[in-house]
């Protein structure tokens, strides 16, 4: 069943939406699991289709999706209710075209014997190779749903972070273009009016305004040609960062960046931090944890590190020793990871040592997207200044003609 549910998060801000469930309780289980505190829920029929029921293939499957499949199905097997049952129930209720086949499928391969591990693999880009290697230990220790619920945590903090700093991004990208928009059409049309009858009276153009006025002459004129060349840079750039050698050079551009630098290195860290803590309070050997780690990382050069730490944990020497090496690593993490492989509470230290790096890259974060706004501002103003003073001028000009 479809239930229609408003409430509150935990930052207090008003949430809305659906939740698929057998019943009412087991729906208010699962958005109390979400720490959701509800205020109505109500059954609910789509009557439309989605446009992600109608092109699937276009939409893909969002982690939020599979974050509300794990918590779930986590809920549903401690009900009692078998994992084929509990599959059956999922797909049947899903409204994603792709994870309904994907579901459909993992119920086939389970009915033919198969382990849900061993099902999930066989989607990767539907479920990622850490979650899948998280069910496997979940499977044999008898504990996959803790371990569902774990790995439904981790995802969604994620998938928090990334929709935070998007979602901050978004006003100040929407103002910058909306501002190059309206220079471009000053330039382009109104300057030029301006200019020519200024040119019409016979008054003499100062040096700003003949300039001004060749670069929207250059514009109308060559819009075009600046357009088809800027396009084919960016296209060149982008096909030279996907390229080995670009990637690489560009993942370490991404940690040298005087401000930006930091809230990527920091991000990264955190995210290889809480991969590891959650790996390791999974059960995982941590020689597996640092393959499915180095999988994982998008930065090529965080990923030759952590390759390097792997090679020298596998000769003895720990994981602390071979990151104190590289400066990659920052000394707190070091030394919260030495601390931790001396009091075997490795997990509990990376953990504690992810929310402090998360915390910070998210206040910086804060602060940089808080200077985007003024910044931009300002440069709009002096452009928008320089061309009234290239006009202001000219008038002068005249004035003393006359």
């Amino acid at each position: 069943m479809y239930f229609s549910y408003v409430g509150y998060a935990e930052d207090r801000s008003v949430v809305s939406g659906k939740v698929t469930a057998p019943n009412e309780d087991l729906a208010r289980q699962i958005l109390a699991r979400s720490r959701y505190r509800v205020l109505s829920l109500k059954p609910s029929t789509p009557f439309l289709p989605t446009w992600g029921t109608l092109f699937p293939s276009l939409f893909g499957v969002k982690p939020e999706a599979i974050i509300m499949l794990a918590r779930q199905l986590a809920l549903l097997l401690e009900s009692g209710t078998d994992i084929v049952t509990a599959l059956e129930l999922l797909e049947a209720q899903s409204t994603n075209g792709i994870l309904k086949r994907v579901l459909g499928e993992v119920v086939s391969d389970l009915r033919n014997g198969n382990r849900l591990s061993t099902s999930l693999s066989k989607h990767p880009k539907v479920f990622p190779n850490m979650f899948v290697q998280s069910l496997v230990v979940g499977e044999q220790s008898g504990g996959l749903e803790k371990v569902l619920r774990q790995m439904a945590n981790y995802m969604e903090k994620e998938n928090n972070a990334n929709k935070a700093t998007k979602n901050a991004l978004k006003y100040p990208l929407f103002v910058s273009s909306l501002s190059v928009v309206v220079i471009i059409v000053m330039l382009t049309y109104v300057f030029p009016a301006f200019a020519g009858l200024y040119s019409s009276m016979g008054a003499k153009l100062p040096f700003l305004t003949s300039l001004l006025l060749s670069v929207a002459n250059a514009l109308m004129h060559n819009g075009l040609y600046i357009l088809a060349v800027l396009i084919a840079l960016i296209i060149g750039l982008v096909f030279y960062i996907k390229s080995p050698n670009g990637r690489t050079k560009w993942d370490s551009l991404m940690f040298r960046l005087p401000l930006f630098g930091r809230v990527s290195h920091m991000s990264e860290l955190a995210r290889c931090c809480r991969s590891i803590s959650l790996l390791l309070g999974a059960g995982l050997p941590l020689p597996q944890i640092m393959a499915l780690v180095i999988e994982s990382s998008e930065n090529t050069v965080l990923k030759k590190a952590l390759d390097q730490v792997r090679e020298d944990m596998l000769k003895g020497e720990g994981l602390s020793r071979p990151m104190a090496k590289n400066r990659l690593f920052m000394p707190m993490m070091v030394q919260m990871a030495s601390v931790g492989e001396r009091t075997g509470n490795l997990d509990v230290t990376l953990q504690a040592v992810a929310e402090n790096y998360e915390t910070e890259a998210q206040e910086r974060t804060r602060a940089l997207i808080g200077m985007i706004q003024p910044a931009t501002t300002i440069v709009i103003a002096a452009i928008v200044g320089m061309i009234a003073l290239s006009l202001v001028s000219v008038m002068y000009s005249i004035y003393g003609q006359m």
